[in-house]
């Protein structure tokens, strides 16, 4: 899988997946400060699924129906971020690509997978 992580994504959880073998690409170093529809539309030119700490990117697929490549919204609290990059790549290994397309929200002890819109 390859992912796209949206700035408000805590980088170690980048450092981690990377050092998996994973391909990451994080906002910060390719697009600092886009929008949120340009980091969707990134995403999607570049089949990357979205690492995002922002729920935002909910109403951008349930509401505005926009097609992405997969969004992981992450939804740890401060006592849990110990934990975080750890639990995504956990994540990402039992479920890998019935991931994609998929809006998913992950918090500690808990992971919903939803329909989404698949580019």
């Amino acid at each position: 899988m390859r992912f796209l992580a949206d700035e408000s994504c805590d980088f170690t959880i980048v450092r981690v997946l990377r050092d998996a073998g994973y391909d990451v690409v994080a906002v910060a170093e390719v697009a600092p400060g886009a929008e949120d529809v340009t980091v969707i539309d990134l995403a999607v030119h570049e089949s990357r699924m979205l690492l995002t700490e922002d729920k935002d990117f909910g109403r951008f697929v349930y509401a505005d129906k926009l097609a992405t490549a997969g969004i992981l919204l992450l939804r740890y609290p401060v006592t849990a971020r110990g934990i975080i990059a750890r639990t995504v790549v956990d994540l990402v290994r039992q479920h890998g690509d019935r991931l994609a397309g998929r809006f998913v929200i992950a918090q500690p002890g808990r992971v919903r997978i939803s329909g989404g819109s698949q580019s």
